[in-house]
């Protein structure tokens, strides 16, 4: 009788350990979500986003809610999520590209972990220029601020949700280094997944009261479904370039030879460009709508906030535009067609059919043709929320959750969870999680 995976997880002390690990981690953010900062009233903060909920006039919050899991309209000491932390990446990689001498430190030794340390630095910086914001947006709404001393509040909030901020990201790198799957991606997952319950009450709550049409609720059901296929369905994929390796005499002993494959997958970037274009949006779209939320805000600035609030069209063609360009951005850092042909060339290795001195052209083609149809797809996934906003009138709280973004972070997640999992198994000499034939590659 076989195993089963599950509790063969249970059973090896390791995987039994991390997942224990993984799970106090993301308890203990989940608690620092709803931890209202110093000088706020917490009732206040209820009443005036169940107001602007009750006018669909909430966009911005549900925006910022939807990576923070709730964090941003409670005003807690984690309302900035790891957000600051992926813009300070994305800003990095970018001067890597723009600056050789930076790149150029990175490769020597010890370099990566100085430009760790530099985006901590820069972290911080974007961290304090949000903080700022949000005592902003808090001096707009009325009641809110319990101190009477608006300088002391302002320090005070900053220096909080600061600290809050790279507490964070230090627990993300706890769940990396000690518990299972990518730390980042799995507060954002958490996240969204504590928004889940929220906004399934919403939606039966609205069906109820005749706001929305059950059959829309259906279809939209099904679309749901049939995007998580979908996308299930494409991460799998990949495009295997053989490599022919050829034998080499190194004095008496013969070493190489056998053929192999490099495995490319149809969306090599997985979701990283979603959240990079996200999170690229986030910053902006912040500062202007605190600023713009002020009474005495400039005409300008208030239309430049509804012009990138998420509900709008604008935001979404920036949206899908920036996502095409990290998904190459970002396959052309991790899949550098130069590298990989300079290694396959240094190993005796060719492809057949193409010239040892065309591989790098032959792999950057092969990458183009993945690349465009990948971004493609993510930037349609990612607008579906706004599509089944204006096509059946749901609001952006549930939208937002039920389809896009949410759906390709929490796949993605998830598959890159489970393979991890499937391989301490198997370093364990146990069974997968999935067994043989039932998720397996699809060659393209």
């Amino acid at each position: 009788m076989a195993s089963n995976p599950i509790v063969n997880m249970f059973r090896i002390k390791e995987l039994r350990d991390r997942i224990f690990f993984t799970f106090v981690i993301l308890v203990v953010f989940r608690l620092g979500c709803v931890l209202t900062i110093p000088g706020i009233d917490a009732s206040v903060l209820i009443n005036y986003f169940a107001d602007l909920a009750s006018k669909n006039k909430n966009a911005f919050a549900s925006y910022m809610d939807f990576f923070a899991g709730g964090a941003f309209s409670n005003f807690s000491v984690f309302m900035l999520g790891v957000m600051p932390y992926v813009s300070t990446q994305i800003i990095m990689q970018l001067a890597l590209i723009i600056f050789p001498s930076l790149k150029r430190i990175a490769q020597e030794d010890g370099g990566q972990r100085r430009v760790a340390a530099w985006t901590r630095v820069g972290t911080v910086v974007v961290c304090l220029i949000q903080s700022l914001a949000v005592t902003v947006y808090a001096s707009s709404i009325p009641g809110a601020i319990i101190l009477d001393n608006a300088l002391a509040f302002k320090l005070l909030a900053m220096l909080t949700v600061t600290t809050g901020a790279m507490i964070t990201v230090w627990l993300g790198d706890q769940i990396t280094a000690h518990g299972i799957g990518n730390g980042i991606s799995m507060l954002i997952f958490a996240g969204i997944v504590a928004r889940l319950p929220h906004a399934v009450i919403e939606l039966v709550n609205k069906v109820r009261n005749n706001e929305i049409n059950a059959v829309f609720v259906v279809v939209v059901l099904v679309m749901f479904v049939a995007v998580i296929a979908f996308v299930v369905y494409e991460q799998q994929g990949q495009r295997k370039i053989p490599v022919h390796y050829a034998k080499r005499v190194v004095g008496r002993k013969m070493y190489g030879g056998g053929s192999t494959y490099i495995p490319f997958k149809i969306n090599p970037s997985g979701v990283i460009p979603v959240i990079f274009a996200s999170s690229f949006l986030t910053f902006p779209l912040q500062i202007v709508s605190s600023i713009g939320s002020s009474q005495n805000a400039a005409r300008w600035i208030s239309r430049l906030s509804a012009i990138l609030t998420p509900t709008g069209w604008w935001y979404n063609i920036l949206l899908v535009l920036l996502i095409i360009f990290f998904a190459y951005f970002y396959t052309q850092v991790t899949l550098n067609p130069t590298e990989i042909a300079k290694n396959i060339r240094e190993n005796g290795g060719s492809i057949p059919g193409h010239r040892t001195d065309k591989i790098e052209e032959y792999m950057q083609k092969v990458l183009n043709r993945l690349v465009l149809p990948g971004s493609l797809y993510l930037a349609a996934i990612a607008v579906l929320p706004t599509i089944i906003q204006n096509l059946f009138g749901f609001p952006q709280s549930i939208s937002m959750l039920m389809g896009g973004t949410s759906l390709l972070i929490l796949v993605g997640v998830d598959l890159d969870t489970m393979s991890q999992v499937e391989a301490l198994l198997k370093v364990h000499h146990s069974e997968g999680l999935v067994k043989k034939g039932k998720l397996r590659s699809r060659n393209l």
